[in-house]
This record gives C-alpha cells, structure tokens and sequence, in this order.
C-alpha cells in the first residue's frame, strides 16, 4: 500500500513540475527563439490551454472506461511530449509539444485522484489524498527550482529529466497497479453533459466556480511574468532565479500544512477573507519594493497564503453534490488551468503595453477583491461549514 501512495505523490510532482516549470525558463526560451514579450507567455499558456479544454471531457469521459489503461497512456504521452519540448526548435514547436503535455496531463491526474480510494483501503485514503496534494506543493518548492538549476546546464535538460522520470513512473505503475474497470455497464453510464446538470442549475455552484476562476486568474497572472519581472529588474541568472521560485514554492508547502488549523481557527469563510485582504495589499504593493530580499519575502507569504485557501476552496467545490465529485474535481482542474491561460496571455500585455509588474498587481488585486465578493455573497463558504457539521453528526448517528 505504501509503494502506491509513493507512486501517486511522484506522479503528482513531476506533473506539478511540469506545470511551473517555464515561468522561470521564459526569459531564456525567450532569448533562444526570438520571441517579443508579448506573446512569450503563450510558452506558459500553451500547457495550461491543452489541460483545461480536455480536463472537461478526460474526468468524466474516463469513468466509463479502465482506469489503469487510462492513467498508464496518459503518464507515457505526457512523458513523450515532455521529452519532446527539449527537441523543440522554435517558438511554435514548443507551443505545440507543451499543449500536447497539457493533453496528456489532464487525463493523467484525475486518474490519480479517482485511484486512490480504488487501490487502498478507506483508513487509509484520506492520508493519501493528502500525500498526493503534497505532491503539488513539493514541486512548487523543490521541482521547479530543481528544474532551474538543471538549466542552467542548457534549457533542455529539466525537460529530458521529466519526460525521463515519466517513462520510470509508467513502468512502476504498469507493474503495481490493478485493472480498475468500471462498475456500471455502459447503458446504465450517464453522460458527460449530464454529469455537469448539477452544479450548472445550483447558483451557489456558478458563484463558486466564478469566484474560483477569479481567484486564479488574479495569482496565474501573477505568477506567469514574476520570473520575467525579477530578471529584468534585479539581473537574476537562471540559477539565482530558480532559488527565490524555491522559497515561493516553500510557502505553498507551509500554507497547505496550516490550512486545516486556520480553518478550526478563523473559519472556512474567516481565513479566505482575511487571506484574500492580505493578497490583494502584497499584489499592490510588491512592484514598489526596492530589494530582492523584499520581494522574496513578499511572494513567501503571498504563496504561503495561497497554500492556506486553495484547499479551504476545493473543500467547498467538492462539498456541492458528493454524488459527482469526479466531475468537480475536473471542472475545478478545467478553471484553474483556463485561468492561468488566460492570465498568461494577459501578463505579457499588461507588462509591454500597461506599465509592467505594477500593472499586473493592480489586476491581481482587482480580481481577488470580486473573487471574494463572490465567495461571500454566493455562500460557499458558508454552506461548507454548516453542510460539514451535517454531515458529521449524520456519519457519527
């Protein structure tokens, strides 16, 4: 049982890896294929584009067939695809090779997640659920600036290592995992659009996930051009660069950590206010200090904050309809990865056209503030108190 949670955690840290790992290579793949600024961040989107259009179909489409089968073509064309991006001789094949591994991903992961309670026994799936979710948090922290430092050898070789350490985890999965078809047969499966009929007729279900794309379109903007703003205004090298996206990958690790203690303290809909209040004033302010310590320490706390309300929201999403929780994690998946899209063509504008960084945390911060505006005014929050306390006392009668 052990070896399949480790399984799972590396699985979920090489695809986290994967995710992150061009925000600091953008200056560099940049200046290797002659790209403006402006559509630079394409290299980023282009990844996240291809995860959010097929995370809508991969969850729900995948119910209906071997899960193994599934996770097994998915981690090997993500391996290839990644391999591939080391290859890439232009701006344009990179697009393509990154979309490809966005693809690959998004049938990847939620397999993951839907894996877990079939492979272990139910003591033992709530530790593995976070054991994967950690698996996240690792690579913001460790495998990102791991793949930085590779780099700085030359731009290939994070993506070799990936695309490598991929192909292992295929073999190891083909070896421990059992067939995991599905229960119904195929006349009794319902359909990928009727799977979504819920949350599409619950207000409560449209607020949360607006709010959702809203929190994540604030911090994907962000994050997409810090790489590039830190290089341009304090000089950083690849390496150094990689260090200081170590401590914003630190703080995610840490927030998770505390998230569940800041919920018991503040409540769920305490914690993301006073949160989402902290962003929004780091967001504005950031682009005015003076130092690297400075800003280091701010995208410290901003990440450690982030770390403390992503679950706290996933929570609630996963809360709405327990019946279809498959299908909210990839519609979750889905609007995180169109938000960071979107967020990453956005970033190259507002920096080139808008005034730079400042620019950016001015939209970061005006996205947050509707986004918790939603939040409250929708009752998601509210709901995943009251609702978890029902269903507690339910389980323990």
């Amino acid at each position: 049982m052990r070896r399949h949670i480790v399984l799972f955690f590396l699985i979920m840290f090489l695809i986290g890896t994967d995710t992150f790992l061009i925000s600091p290579l953008l200056p560099t793949l940049q200046h290797e294929f002659g790209m403006p600024v402006g559509i630079a961040g394409w290299m980023v989107g282009a990844y996240t584009l291809g995860s959010a259009v097929f995370a809508l179909i991969a969850g729900p489409l995948s119910d209906g067939w071997n899960r193994r089968t599934v996770l097994l073509c998915g981690l090997l064309g993500f391996a290839v695809s990644t391999i591939l991006c080391g290859f890439a001789d232009g701006f344009w094949t990179m697009c393509l090779f990154r979309l490809l591994a966005g693809v690959s991903a998004a049938f990847t992961a939620p397999q993951v997640w839907a894996s877990i309670p079939a492979v272990l026994p139910p003591a033992r799936v709530p530790k593995a659920m976070g054991v994967a979710f950690g698996g996240l948090a690792a690579a913001q922290a460790l495998g990102v600036p791991i793949g930085s430092w590779l780099a700085a050898g030359g731009w290939s070789a994070p993506f070799w290592a990936i695309g490598g350490g991929a192909l292992v985890l295929a073999a190891f999965a083909f070896r421990l995992l059992p067939d995991m078809k599905p229960g119904a047969p195929r006349a009794e499966r319902t359909s990928i659009l009727r799977r979504y009929a819920p949350l599409l007729q619950s207000g409560k279900a449209r607020s949360g996930f607006l709010a959702y794309l809203l929190l994540h379109l604030g911090s994907g903007t962000a994050f997409a051009f810090a790489g590039k703003w830190m290089t341009d205004r304090f000089g950083l090298s690849i390496g150094q660069l990689g260090t200081v996206m170590m401590f914003l990958g630190l703080g995610t690790l840490a927030g998770s950590m505390i998230s569940a203690l800041a919920t018991r303290k503040l409540g769920a809909a305490g914690a993301v206010t006073i949160g989402m209040s902290a962003l929004v004033a780091l967001y504005a302010g950031m682009p005015h200090l003076g130092g690297l310590s400075g800003v280091t320490a701010a995208y410290l706390v901003i990440n450690t904050v982030l770390g403390v309300i992503f679950p706290i929201v996933m929570a609630g999403l996963t809360s709405l309809n327990a019946s279809i929780r498959g299908t909210i994690s990839s519609l979750a998946n889905a609007t995180m990865n169109g938000a960071n899209t979107l967020g990453a063509w956005l970033a190259g504008l507002l920096y080139v056209q808008l005034g730079g960084f400042s620019a950016i945390g001015a939209f970061a911060g005006a996205c947050l503030v509707l986004s918790l505006g939603l939040f409250l005014a929708g009752g998601l929050l509210a709901k995943r108190g009251t609702a978890a306390g029902r269903e507690s006392a339910s389980s323990a009668s």
